[in-house]
């Protein structure tokens, strides 16, 4: 699937830092109930301890994104214990799993809650694995803590949504993309819910600017097979491509656009889901020159940031590189503690009753949380990828943004029907779990 061998060799380095070492440093199991960077702690040690869960992928399409936002989580976990714990105990992590499958994910979040008794899970990266997980949330009445850009229309008292909402990353990139860069798009993603979304919320803008969508196509998660896109591209000549493919199916994708002589000067591509991570993992020879619409990028200038910088590079080693979902996990744990200081308790209806209006000066810059949606106010930024793998942002919000996770451009029920639509295209799943049925189409 993959031909890129420092892809193979990056990943299961990383694995042995998120992994805490156990006796003769062999990599501890991600079972294992051992406090952030411990390892597994004697059991006297660990009674009176309040248990977390980091519930992301380690292994399958999805590890090249978030194994580093369990190092970010499990940064921030660890900063609060070097300052006391919470309400004066200890915070002891669990890592999960979720193997880039929304039904694991499902899985391990129940086993998470039933069995091991968490107060809180931070985790999932695709919109498939959230909305998986989202009903066993609900029907405990527990709390995620959810760190990446994402479709929107949701909202749970269940979920805090510390990514992007629409109108937080995906709407503004494309205004900027007609004012700079042309009215012609093409749009790929990944074939689940997150991009068949985004997708219908840029077709929506783009005919109300009175732009063009010459061209959609979605692969399967992690698929390579990419070549008949590309080919498209180069056939329809967009003024600009929109990336809305996850994990490592983007090194296939931009590979062969490569190789077509497609590139940024010729036919610009913005990303949603890749970053300074994706970039360092997949190298960033392929992508240089093209653009990216996230909140955070590492090159942010304040001394808050910086401080973020040098400490987890010193923690993960000094070519570490930090994305945006690890800022928004980060700053997810640290509003998580700040709540439950304040309300004196860890319970999840304790943490939600005093989440709104919370605010923080956090890397990205100063956020908080919306009391209505339980998402972040947040400022938006588009960066162009530089040959060094970081981004040189090119613009930003004067200011953050209110969240607005259902864009206004249909009904809120309509926004729904048409989800309902994709769920039941694909079985009752969130993600198409092999080949389309002859003559479906997307909602």
């Amino acid at each position: 699937m993959v031909s890129n061998p420092l892809f193979r060799i990056a990943v299961p380095a990383i694995l042995c830092m998120v992994w805490a070492c156990g006796p003769g440093g062999s990599a501890g199991s991600a079972d294992r109930a051992g406090s952030p960077g411990q390892g597994g702690a004697p059991q006297a040690e660990r009674e009176g301890a309040i248990r977390v869960g980091v519930l992301h992928s380690l292994t399958g399409t999805m590890a090249i994104s978030e194994v580093s936002v369990v190092n970010a989580t499990l940064l921030a976990l660890n900063e609060i214990n070097a300052r006391g714990g919470v309400n004066g105990r200890r915070i002891e992590a669990l890592v999960r799993d979720g193997e880039s499958d929304g039904i694991i994910f499902a899985r391990e979040a129940e086993r998470l809650i039933a069995e091991d008794r968490v107060e809180v899970v931070f985790g999932c990266w695709t919109s498939d694995c959230r909305r998986t997980v989202r009903p066993v949330f609900e029907r405990h009445d527990h709390l995620l803590f959810y760190p990446v850009q994402y479709e929107g229309i949701e909202l749970s008292p269940n979920i805090v949504y510390t990514g992007a909402a629409p109108n937080q990353q995906i709407i503004p990139a494309v205004k900027w993309a007609m004012d700079n860069l042309g009215d012609r798009f093409y749009l790929v993603g990944s074939d689940y819910v997150f991009p068949h979304t985004a997708n219908a919320i840029i077709r929506d803008q783009v005919q109300s600017l009175r732009g063009h969508i010459l061209g959609e196509a979605y692969v399967l998660l992690g698929s390579a097979e990419v070549e008949a896109i590309a080919d498209e591209i180069v056939r329809l000549e967009p003024d600009a491509i929109l990336n809305t493919l996850n994990g490592d199916s983007n090194i296939a994708f931009f590979e062969a656009l490569r190789a077509r002589g497609i590139t940024p000067e010729r036919i610009p591509t913005i990303s949603f889901s890749i970053a300074e991570t994706e970039l360092q993992l997949m190298g960033s020879a392929p992508f240089g020159g093209d653009y990216a619409a996230w909140n955070y990028f590492q090159s942010v200038p304040g001394e808050t940031n910086e401080s973020f910088v040098a400490t987890y590079r010193a923690t993960y080693g000094a070519d570490a590189v930090i994305n945006d979902p690890m800022e928004a996990a980060y700053t997810g744990v640290h509003l998580w503690a700040l709540a439950a200081e304040q309300a004196g308790s860890t319970s999840p209806g304790a943490i939600r009753d005093v989440l709104g209006g919370l605010s923080l000066a956090a890397p990205h810059g100063p956020v908080s949380i919306d009391a209505r949606t339980q998402h972040l106010w947040k400022t938006i930024r588009i960066g162009r990828i530089r040959d060094d793998g970081q981004f040189e942002i090119v613009w930003s919000s004067p200011k953050p943004v209110r969240p607005l996770p259902y864009p206004s451009y249909r009904t809120t029920q309509a926004w729904h029907d048409f989800l309902d639509g994709l769920h039941e295209m694909w079985g009752g799943n969130w993600a198409n779990q092999g080949a389309t049925p002859p003559g479906a189409e997307s909602p």
